[in-house]
């Protein structure tokens, strides 16, 4: 029987590096991908294949705003070639596999497994390769790091063909006339405007109150604003009754928060309604590893009840973001090797939804910050009179930094811009070493960049208190 120091199962953000960093070390590591390659949903299913996608509508927009800045296109010469948009994502995706796969195979106590691991007990697992014969192996360690799946909604015709999943929607093989998105999270959200610069009539439906849940309120409450000026129809605090078959297409019906019957017809419906963790097929009722619909149960150093076996990333549940199981994973993999560690901790979480504009945030939400019993101060920055902003044409923002006023220390930092994404670095950072309010507004930032919203907020809160 083979033999290996650590397993690990799941070839995604989370495991990978996880295996890396300890093969790096000297442990013998045996990593198990399900999949064809390693980058699990985030780089085949998920954070690139939207963004190349993304990237794309970035670009049309940019030309049908052209003639703004000077620049003179026909109008009947700007078209979308839906063939040409799969191809590239297609071989920007295999670029990416390819070289993770050559970088992980570099490292010698490394090996690669493409197939399916069952745990058989405590210290044992079967590994599956594909189109192989079963094999037993024995280990150390084990890390579970098989991430999420799509949920679906218990409604009637959720099944119908036209009904499909956000990873079915980025393999589609031409563009709908008509798009029905049910599910306001960041999936649901960036989807809708994608396909709505490609010229689909799109419907949003969400449950909640407004879309974007967990996102600071003015900040999603803004970016409802530009979903209105963008034509994209939206309806909050609605539910789905169900979807069913009309002419063509389907038709999903729902109930507006008044109580008002409606139905928003459509080529395909995309359900973007969350994640669940993934624990199917992994064998976990022959240990002592907890687990429910929410995950697996783990510790502050991510071991479950069974001592021994970890696990990092989407199948621990919320919150579901590629680096912050990567976060886990390295954190993890100092921690078996012996050195300090920090954990990391969602009070100094950072995340991107790649919405037009762009949301950034980190840390605590004002709402979170008050919660959580800080003495909460607000720093706000209004992009429209940043002259980076202007010039760019994209001079709709807004910043908000939360502060504690007795430490200082910066809580919270959000951002609605076009080109938020790289402003966020810094946020984050101030974030995790609870700079305080006067570090940033001393810090220089250059001129005209975005970046010099950060110091202005936090200027106009000293100048205020004086």
């Amino acid at each position: 029987m083979t033999e290996v120091d650590v397993l690990v199962v799941g070839g995604g953000p989370g495991g990978t590096p996880t295996a890396m960093a300890l093969a790096s070390a000297g442990r013998r590591v045996l990593l198990v991908e399900k999949g064809a390659g390693l980058g699990g949903t985030c780089l085949f299913e998920g954070c690139i294949p939207s963004k190349i996608l993304h990237e794309s509508a970035r670009r049309l927009q940019a030309i049908k705003r052209a003639q703004e800045f000077g620049i003179k296109i026909p109008a009947g010469d700007i078209a979308v070639d839906w063939d040409v948009i799969m191809q590239r994502k297609a071989a920007v995706l295999q670029h990416r596999a390819a070289g993770a796969l050559h970088h992980a195979r570099s490292i010698p106590t490394l090996t690669v497994q493409f197939g399916e691991a069952t745990l058989l007990g405590p210290r044992r697992a079967r590994i599956t390769p594909h189109g192989g014969k079963p094999e037993d192996i024995s280990f150390g360690s084990a890390v579970i790091a098989t991430g999420s799946v799509p949920r679906s909604l218990p409604i009637p015709g959720i099944d119908l063909p036209q009904v499909l999943t956000s990873e079915q929607l980025l393999d589609i093989k031409r563009l709908p006339k008509r798009l029905a998105v049910i599910g306001g999270g960041p999936i649901g959200v960036e989807m809708a405007q994608i396909f709505a610069v490609f010229g689909c009539a799109v419907t949003l439906i969400e449950y909640g109150p407004r879309i974007l849940a967990p996102v600071d309120d003015e900040i999603a409450v803004a970016l409802q604003g530009h979903f209105r000026a963008q034509g994209i129809g939206l309806d909050a605090g609605a539910k789905v009754s169900a979807v069913v078959s009309k002419g063509d297409g389907v038709a999903v019906q729902y109930r507006d928060a008044a109580g008002a019957l409606h139905e928003a017809e459509a080529d395909i419906v995309l359900e973007a309604t969350g994640r669940h963790p993934n624990v199917i097929g992994l064998g976990l009722e022959n240990t002592a590893v907890r687990f429910d619909q929410h995950g697996v149960k783990v510790g502050d150093a991510l071991e479950t009840d069974e001592p021994g076996i970890y696990a990092v990333g989407d199948v621990i549940g919320h919150p579901m973001f590629a680096h912050w199981a990567t976060a886990q994973g390295l954190a993890l993999a100092r921690h078996l090797l012996g050195r300090p560690t920090r954990f990391p901790m969602p009070a100094i979480n950072s995340a991107v939804i790649f919405s037009m504009p762009e949301v950034a945030i980190a840390g605590l939400t004002e709402g979170e910050a008050r919660a959580a019993g800080h003495d909460v101060g607000i720093a706000r920055y209004d992009f429209r009179g940043d002259a980076r902003a202007q010039v760019s044409g994209h001079a709709e923002g807004i910043l908000k930094l939360v502060y504690d006023k007795t430490s200082r220390a910066v809580l919270g930092v959000h951002i609605l811009a076009e080109g938020a994404a790289s402003l966020l670095g810094e946020g984050a950072l101030a974030v995790a070493t609870h700079v305080p309010i006067e570090a940033m507004a001393g810090a220089i930032h250059p001129h005209p960049t975005l970046s010099e919203s950060m110091g202005l907020a936090a200027r106009g809160v000293l100048a205020a208190a004086h």
